[in-house]
């Protein structure tokens, strides 16, 4: 009996060592998901800050910080893992470097321009929800 008891308590630990690691994995898929959640919120979070776009902003003022904001957008953008945070991300920065690209050719439709990049805001701010 003894015999036995010796053979059973290798195979008990076996199994609750098994059971261990599938909890585990469980846990990291929690955790991942959890992160995943955080990194989208302090991305939105971020992105938000850096786009501050209103109607009453001064052109001249968003125009000579646009390459500055397009590359905080792009960089916010390769460090999230939410795939459609992401793309709203890459669109505001294309939209800050149209403006970039605007400046540098003097053209004049920064109505135009904001009204394109609040649509994008706002098309981000729903990817953020």
């Amino acid at each position: 009996m003894r015999i036995r008891g010796v053979r059973a308590w290798p195979a008990a630990v076996v199994l609750s060592v098994a059971g261990l690691t599938t909890g585990c994995g469980e846990v990291n898929d929690a955790v991942e998901q959890v992160n995943s959640a955080t990194d989208k919120a302090s991305a939105c979070s971020e992105a938000l800050g850096i786009v501050d776009l209103n109607p009453n902003i001064d052109p001249e003022q968003v125009a000579a910080n646009a390459g500055e904001k397009a590359e905080r957008l792009r960089a916010l953008g390769n460090e999230v893992a939410d795939q459609t945070v992401q793309e709203n991300l890459y669109d505001l920065a294309d939209g800050y470097l149209e403006l970039e690209r605007r400046k540098l050719d003097h053209l004049d439709d920064f109505n135009g321009w904001l009204h394109d990049n609040l649509t994008r805001l706002d098309q981000l701010r729903q990817a953020c929800l």
